[in-house]
């Protein structure tokens, strides 16, 4: 498998040769736009979480829609009736150029393609969370960012919220000293009789005949080819190796965020499988726990990062009365320092000591982050990450959670997927892009793209 060294040097290099790329290819940079000015605004994947999406777009000029399922692309023409449609990004694409920014809104495993076809068009970008289906997608995304010169957001919406940015900033006080450990949990793909999506099925589907409204070759886009089954699309698509990443691509981008950003965590040196039930080569795990490796980062000291999911829960931390609540319950963080212990919610918020009676006396720090303005519609976090972003697009500061940040980040994550998969520890070289231990690891970090939707090939 052919591997990329991606270095500053090849971000410059990349960067200096845009302008000679669009004069030969056709291909150009992003349009300037005022911040008086809207933006030419279309969306790929506008079902679901899609529509909520370019839903919070809507203070720019919606000019396409794109959505594979002809149900779900005729609800968001409703909300936008002068909108183009199509089912084939590449076909929207080519027949606007006004467009200058586009949301990506579709499965895990189409993330990579649709947004580096964008990108390669000088389009600025917003890609749901996990950016990419695998390691070797995030590096070349982050890669693409520098050479076509666009602004990025990846859809882990907490990120923009006043809650994360307060546990940040109370981390970064030294409050707790310094920190050595993490825990981060989520009660997804679900427990029991209560799952938000099936994991642990060892075998595919059945095939059933393709629904009219939905074009599944479109669907598969990069995934190997297999027969439509309806529990594949248009939801459970999410604990398929091949379509998604689990429990830790729903929802890892959202709870470690706080440990990410706070204690500035960078590539992780190891990753390993502690515990699962019921993982299989098609699926991921009913449930399971993975240990993160991560070394000393300036005054940062070495720590140690858990990872819990599908009602796997970290210990009670010690010296702390099982009373007290551990981040929401469900899902949540919290870190261990010398000096203390700090909880917080799904997305950061709500941060604080414990024991919570150590509030009663607390000062905060002074405010050190950038805070985004409350907008008059939508939740602070959600329709916040989306104006961040295109205020970014118009010239604004350089949105929070963009592919220098996305990026790294999103590769830590999906690590977590190879781990699952692959037994032992796992010894990452970054620079490299491989396990230094581990063919059978280094397997997983990209994929074989089927016929047509090679991303080597945008």
């Amino acid at each position: 498998m052919p591997q990329r060294d991606f270095t500053r040097r090849t971000f410059l290099m990349g960067a200096l040769a845009l302008t000679a790329g669009c004069a030969t290819t056709g291909r150009r940079g992003p349009r300037a736009v005022s911040p008086n000015e809207k933006l030419n605004v279309a969306g790929i994947g506008v079902g679901g979480k899609g529509q909520s999406d370019i839903h919070e777009c809507r203070s720019e000029n919606i000019v396409a829609l794109c959505d594979v399922d002809e149900h779900m692309l005729l609800k968001a023409k409703e909300m936008f009736p002068n909108a183009a449609t199509y089912s084939d990004y590449r076909v929207m694409l080519d027949k606007h150029p006004e467009i200058d920014a586009v949301t990506v809104s579709t499965p895990d495993h189409t993330h990579a393609h649709a947004a580096l076809t964008a990108m390669s068009q000088g389009k600025h970008v917003y890609v749901q969370k996990p950016m990419a289906h695998n390691i070797y997608e995030a590096r070349v995304m982050t890669e693409a960012a520098h050479k076509y010169g666009v602004t990025t957001q990846m859809g882990n919406q907490g990120h923009s919220g006043e809650g994360v940015r307060r546990c940040v900033e109370m981390v970064q006080s030294g409050v707790i000293g310094k920190i050595r450990e993490a825990h981060c949990w989520t009660d997804r793909p679900g427990i029991a009789d209560r799952p938000w999506w099936p994991q642990g099925v060892a075998d595919p589907y059945p095939a059933e005949p393709v629904p009219a409204h939905l074009d599944w070759d479109l669907w598969l886009n990069a995934a190997q080819h297999r027969d439509y089954n309806s529990k594949y699309a248009p939801f459970n698509w999410r604990g398929w190796w091949d379509f998604g990443c689990g429990a830790l691509g729903d929802m890892a981008c959202h709870v470690m965020d706080p440990a990410m950003w706070a204690l500035e965590l960078g590539a992780p040196t190891s990753v390993e499988l502690i515990e699962q039930d019921s993982g299989t080569m098609q699926t991921g795990p009913l449930s399971e726990i993975i240990r993160y490796e991560f070394p000393e980062r300036g005054d940062h000291p070495a720590l140690t990062l858990y990872w819990y999911d599908g009602g796997s829960k970290p210990p009670h931390p010690k010296g702390v009365s099982t009373d007290e609540k551990l981040g929401s319950g469900t899902n949540g963080s919290y870190f261990v320092g010398d000096d203390g212990i700090i909880t917080m919610n799904t997305y950061g918020e709500n941060a604080r000591l414990l024991p919570e009676s150590q509030m009663d006396d607390y000062t905060p720090p002074s405010q050190t982050i950038r805070r985004i303005a409350e907008m008059p519609a939508g939740s602070i976090s959600d329709h916040a990450h989306r104006m961040d972003w295109i205020d970014a697009c118009k010239g604004g500061p350089k949105p929070g959670s963009n592919f220098d940040f996305a990026g790294p980040f999103t590769e830590t994550v999906l690590m977590g997927t190879i781990a699952a998969r692959v037994p032992g520890k796992l010894l990452w070289d970054s620079k490299k892009m491989r396990f230094s231990n581990s063919d059978a690891a280094n397997t997983y970090i990209r994929r074989e793209y089927r016929n047509g939707w090679n991303i080597d090939n945008i």
